[in-house]
């Protein structure tokens, strides 16, 4: 029921990922809305409807939506993984009302003092995965060493990199450049069985040899929706000049291929949510502007996070870092 295009976005993505990968597919929601829907996207018996009556609003303050807990479509959504009546969750609404309900609800594993959100984009090598990227926007040192943790476990199995470089975002490549916290935190990370790379830089996000990249909260949603804004302001700024004259119409034609490739890959539905890492069991939050094809990609990685145990290599990880 959340984002701005729920819920015939987030059904009809849904179930096709349903009909295409074959799991099991609990819609929770308002069944009187979501009924209709269902019908016209053809569900097969692999999906159901799992009423909730009331709905957290994208403004809602996250302690407003904890207290009514499992009345609303998001807290029974959690609830069903807590219970383990589902492997994984999946919201575009009310991120910080998210955070707070699987936090409470399904409480951190052992060893990690805070759940991160991670976002994967792609850099010129291939994915990178930021995090913290919103959860925390205070930390402390030994939190960047849990997020490059779970980092690491998440960018091997679920974006498929075989042996992923962290990196710590500072603002010089030098140890001891950067903030009290960057500073406390490079020494711990170097100790960390991990490959550390040491400090990267802001053009590292998109252009440098990291695969993960740690940081606070803060910082990491600052630089998110930088590079969101970036990718939009970039091919607006094409698109309206390829509509000037006559000379950059026949242009954009010959380029148009190309371009779509460009926008495809980086496209931010292509990984369809960012992960809450650190809680125990698989959640993903959406973007507000999630769409049926950002859905599709969320299940995906969440389907892949649970069988590659996402949870499990995270766990085995904290415990070797002790």
């Amino acid at each position: 029921m959340g984002g701005d295009l729920a819920p015939a976005e987030v059904v009809a993505g849904a179930c096709k990922s349903a009909k295409a990968l074959g799991f099991q597919l609990l819609l929770v929601g308002d069944e009187k809305r979501i009924a209709p829907l269902l019908a016209a996207a053809g569900a097969a018996a692999n999906v159901r409807i799992v009423h909730a009556s009331e709905e957290v609003s994208m403004h809602e303050a996250p302690s407003a939506a904890l207290r009514r807990g499992g009345q609303t479509s998001m807290g029974r959504t959690i609830e069903l993984v807590r219970d383990s009546n589902a492997d994984a969750a999946f919201s575009a609404g009310n991120s910080g009302a998210f955070l707070a309900i699987a936090t409470i609800r399904l409480r951190t594993l052992p060893g990690i003092a805070r759940s991160a959100f991670a976002t994967a984009w792609p850099a010129i090598k291939g994915p990178m995965l930021l995090l913290d990227s919103g959860a925390n926007v205070d930390c402390k040192p030994e939190w960047l060493v849990q997020f490059a943790l779970m980092g690491v476990a998440y960018s091997r199995g679920v974006l498929g990199v075989a042996a992923p470089k962290v990196g710590l975002l500072s603002v010089g490549e030098e140890e001891g450049k950067g903030n009290a916290l960057t500073a406390s935190a490079f020494p711990l990370l170097r100790a960390a069985p991990i490959d550390f790379i040491g400090n990267v830089e802001g053009g590292d996000l998109l252009l440098g040899d990291a695969d993960v990249i740690v940081c606070d909260g803060f910082v990491g949603n600052v630089a998110l929706k930088l590079v969101e804004a970036t990718s939009e302001y970039i091919f607006g700024s094409v698109r309206r000049a390829s509509k000037e004259n006559l000379r950059a119409r026949a242009g954009a034609a010959l380029m148009l291929p190309a371009l779509r490739r460009v926008r495809a890959k980086l496209d931010y539905r292509e990984y369809g949510g960012a992960p809450l890492l650190g809680v125990r069991g698989v959640c993903l939050i959406g973007h507000g502007r999630t769409d049926s094809f950002a859905v599709e990609s969320a299940c995906r990685a969440a389907l892949t996070a649970v069988r590659q145990d996402v949870l499990g290599a995270i766990a085995d990880a904290t415990r070797a870092a002790v």
